[in-house]
This record gives structure tokens, sequence and C-alpha cells, in this order.
């Protein structure tokens, strides 16, 4: 069981993660947009190829 002083220390933890991360992010919002251009085609083929690969398994086994 969780003592009181370490379920305020998680939500404090937590609360100051999520603050952390969210500034970060904003901080970094306008570069991301340049250097990351293009970026959800490879997200798109990543996916494409495991779709094949997982038709591929399922033929496979059901020819053998």
């Amino acid at each position: 069981m969780l003592t009181r002083g370490q379920i305020i220390f998680a939500i404090l933890f937590f609360v100051s993660f999520v603050v952390a991360i969210s500034y970060a992010y904003m901080k970094d919002k306008k570069g991301n947009q340049a250097f990351f251009k293009g970026s959800y085609k490879i997200l798109i083929f990543i996916v494409f190829v495991f779709f094949v690969l997982f038709g591929l398994v399922k033929i496979k086994h059901l020819l053998f």
C-alpha cells in the first residue's frame, strides 16, 4: 500500500513532468515543423511494410 507521502510525491512528480514536457514542446514547435517536414510518409511506409509482412506470415500459415 502506498503512504500519503508517496501519493503526494507521485502527483507532484506527474504534474511537474507534464508541465516540463509541455514547455519543451512549445519551445521546439517551430523547429519541429522545419526539421520533420514529410515525416508522415515514413510512418505510412513503416505501417505498410508491417501489414505486408503480417499478410505474408498469415499466407504462409494457411499454405503450410
